[in-house]
């Protein structure tokens, strides 16, 4: 895809995530491929997917795909190193998203010097995929753009020490990139309501990526449970 091929779809839309963590019940990627489908259905623009199986399941899918590749323990383990993110791209996102923090890398290059290698690698093998950096603060946005990223995400806004974990997504954090950067920022992370969804695109957001309060069960069920056990012991029942 070009790059407007790839960005028109998203622009005002809706992003979904579909992860499931290590040793979770729907950690399968015929199980994730079919998530994706069925979100497709809702209205979906796009997907977001984490590990080469699943980018490869879904690739086919008539939508811009957002791939990761989560390794490692270090504090960057969103797609860590320049091979992960060669490995995304080759499996088939159209856009890889990767660490857009400062912080060291396991191979030791610098957020710059990993984009710069992604883009000979695209030369090298004639893909045209975008690059999306998942940011935790406006900083982080300043230097991923000049770093020349495609796009910004405040993804890691509330984990990265930089800025307050809120309740719900990180409204002043869209607002204060999209007054500095020109690139498409896409708001992601606790983004748990429509309501909250639709607060993140009046702050600015070009797209808003969704994962937990859409497709992972085994929270939204832990939201609901709770609910209903403190309505049951206000009851005193």
């Amino acid at each position: 895809m070009r790059f407007t091929d790839t960005l028109e779809p998203l622009a005002g839309g809706l992003i979904v995530s579909c992860q499931a963590y290590p040793g979770e019940a729907m950690r399968d990627p015929k199980t994730m491929a079919q998530v994706a489908a069925a979100a497709l259905v809702g209205g979906a623009a796009g997907i977001r997917v984490q590990g080469i199986a699943d980018i490869r399941a879904v690739a086919d899918l008539p939508v811009p795909i957002i791939g990761l590749w989560k390794d490692g323990d270090s504090d960057v383990f969103i797609t860590p190193t320049l091979e992960h993110a060669k490995a995304v791209v080759d499996a088939g996102a159209d856009i890889v998203a990767i660490d857009g923090t400062p912080r060291p890398r396991p191979d030791g290059l610098t957020l710059a010097e990993t984009i710069a290698g992604l883009r000979a690698h695209f030369a090298e093998t004639q893909r045209d995929a975008l690059i999306m950096a998942d940011c935790g603060s406006l900083d982080d946005a300043i230097a991923a753009e000049q770093a020349g990223a495609d796009i910004l995400g405040t993804t890691l806004s509330g984990y990265t020490g930089e800025r307050p974990k809120t309740d719900g997504p990180d409204l002043e954090l869209i607002s204060l990139i999209v007054e500095r950067c020109t690139r498409p920022v896409v708001a992601e992370g606790r983004v748990h309501s429509p309501d909250q969804a639709a607060a993140a695109i009046a702050a600015g957001a070009f797209a808003v990526c969704v994962g937990t309060a859409i497709t992972h069960p085994s929270t939204i069920t832990s939201w609901f449970a709770g609910a209903v056990a403190g309505a049951v012991q206000d009851a005193g029942r």
